[in-house]
């Protein structure tokens, strides 16, 4: 059996930074295994390609929810990243933290007195170089490039121009001093090229003689001998094999992949294991549960003016596009189009902002994996901290199968109330003055709907996932927790779980800035070394 120092299962946004720091002492043998292949997939790179990419079946899992109840039966896309750098090569490359006030509700509600906020900003900081140059908020010397949006397009100046007449506000930098109201928004991209967790960590750090990657790799189940995980079974062109680990396996496979894997390998609710003919070896009843997401609705409107991107789908326009990225690595094709965006309040009750927008100068409709434009754009509006809970199961004992995810989107009624708030807080921001020479009619929701009966009725039809599932082996001190403080698996030795699985309330904002954060925090757990430096840095707050 092949004698390594570190396994790590998955080289997504967390498996990636991992690779990295450990590798960083050439004495750590250091083995990474992801099921998919390398990046070479050009629009995985382009920005302006993200959805080419992100319908790819051969860079992504394609699953699908359970059908929700909630949503009127509807199977909810959940695609999840099959590709080293995970779901970031997939995803739409918006860097977001989340609220500082999200990190101390761990600390003080779930007794993780070690994750305020003051303890995460360094580590933030320590993987993040943004071209805003590094200050009291900002790293400038991390290897995950961060790029403040430039694309110009009036849209996005009457947007701006909104959050001032609306009254819900502008920032200069929503991870910054005043983390609320309509701003630019920050992408990982890196001149003009979308800045992975595998181009920023993985790449660089290959290098080496001491990492090894291992792509196509499905893993088995995770071995464990007495109290202590050893090691691990995998299989790649259809041989099952193994690798030992004499230091720690490191879990990152995601929030829907993460809870599957340790109930293959008999670590979870040992009833339900029995139930599922696995023999249960650590009985952790939390495993799989506590599921969130971000539920996501638009708000879209037909545009007077030909201003918008449509004509990027034009043969010709496509063309062009394509050659000046690949010749300068500017224009359209550098952009993530969701350049604008905000966070508000959709109530006074929110202790902050409790809804997330992100801004397109297009309108986007799919057929099949071929996406068609139209002279329109587009508000996306997140609900940022429901309070529905779901669970992941298990279809079969087979790894190959896929997991069951069960999200019960909207089983919560405060859920559907803040929705029902957030199209209206939408419909407020988008008919303001500044929109009033680009504005034609409305798209969706249709026209004629108003009441809250109505507007309940869209949601439940139509709201989607703005892809963000966490929370499903969280950390914590009770009896439901999976993981501890520093991420280590209870009641078992050398084996952690580090990725969004572990988050024990999502966070306000888009999920892979804090993944990478806390893997970056990880390793110095992992390595013995102390903690950086607690950071206090000011910050805005309406209330």
């Amino acid at each position: 059996m092949p004698e390594y120092d570190y396994i790590i299962i998955g080289a997504g946004s967390a498996g990636c930074v991992l690779a990295n720091r450990l590798s960083e002492d050439p004495s750590n043998q250091v083995l990474i295994l992801e099921a998919g292949p390398m990046d070479h997939q050009l629009m995985v790179h382009i920005p302006a390609g993200v959805y080419h990419a992100y319908k790819d079946p051969s860079i992504n899992w394609n699953y699908k929810s359970e059908p929700e109840p909630g949503c009127d039966g509807r199977r909810i896309d959940l695609p999840r990243g099959k590709v080293i750098g995970g779901s970031s090569s997939i995803n739409s490359m918006v860097y977001m933290r989340g609220h500082p006030m999200d990190y101390d509700r761990w600390a003080n509600k779930f007794g993780l007195a070690d994750w305020t906020f003051a303890q995460c900003l360094p580590y933030f900081k320590r993987c993040e170089s943004s071209d805003r140059g590094e200050n009291t908020w900002r790293g400038g010397n991390g290897p995950l490039g961060v790029t403040r949006g430039t694309l110009e397009n009036p849209l996005f100046d009457a947007l701006y121009l909104a959050g001032e007449q609306s009254g819900q506000g502008t920032s200069d930098d929503l991870n910054g001093f005043k983390p609320e109201g309509i701003a630019r928004l920050d992408s990982t991209t890196r001149n003009g090229r979308r800045c992975s967790a595998a181009v920023a960590h993985l790449k660089p750090a290959l290098k080496r003689a001491n990492l090894t990657l291992t792509t196509r790799a499905v893993t088995r189940r995770i071995i464990i001998e007495g109290s202590r995980a050893s090691g691990i079974e995998y299989e790649k062109n259809g041989q099952v094999r193994q690798a030992h680990a004499s230091r720690a396996v490191l879990v990152c496979c995601g929030a829907i992949k993460s809870p599957q894997l340790l109930m293959l390998s008999g670590i979870g609710p040992a009833d339900y294991l029995k139930s599922m003919g696995i023999t249960p070896l650590v009985d952790l009843p939390g495993v799989g549960q506590n599921l969130q997401d971000h539920l996501s609705i638009i708000s879209a409107f037909y545009c007077k003016k030909a201003v918008t991107l449509h004509t990027l789908a034009r043969p010709l326009t496509k063309l062009s596009t394509g050659l000046k990225w690949l010749t300068s690595r500017s224009g359209v094709g550098a952009s993530n189009i969701w350049e604008m965006g905000g966070f508000v309040y959709g109530n006074t009750d929110a202790a902050h902002p409790n809804l997330q927008y992100h801004f397109a100068p297009v309108y986007s409709q799919w057929q099949g994996r071929r996406i068609q434009l139209k002279q329109g754009y587009v508000l996306d509006c997140d609900q940022l901290r429901p309070k529905s809970r779901g669970e992941v199961k298990l279809h079969s004992d087979d790894p190959h199968d896929r997991p069951a995810a069960h999200f019960n989107y909207l089983s919560h009624p405060d859920d559907t109330q803040e929705l029902i708030e957030a199209l209206r807080v939408m419909q407020d921001l988008l008919t303001q003055p500044a929109f009033d020479e680009f504005r034609g009619e409305r798209i969706q929701p249709a026209p004629d709907l108003d009441s809250d009966s109505d507007l309940e009725a869209w949601v439940r039809a139509y709201a989607t996932t703005d892809y963000h599932p966490c929370g499903t082996c969280r950390m914590g001190n009770d009896g439901m927790a999976v993981v501890d403080a520093q991420m280590q698996v209870r009641g078992i030795d050398n084996l952690r779980v580090i990725d969004a699985s572990v988050m024990p309330d999502i966070v306000s904002g888009n999920l892979n800035a804090p993944i990478q954060m806390m893997a970056e925090r990880a390793t110095d757990y992992l390595l013995g070394k102390p903690q950086l430096p607690l950071e206090q840095a000011p910050f805005h707050f309406q209330k």
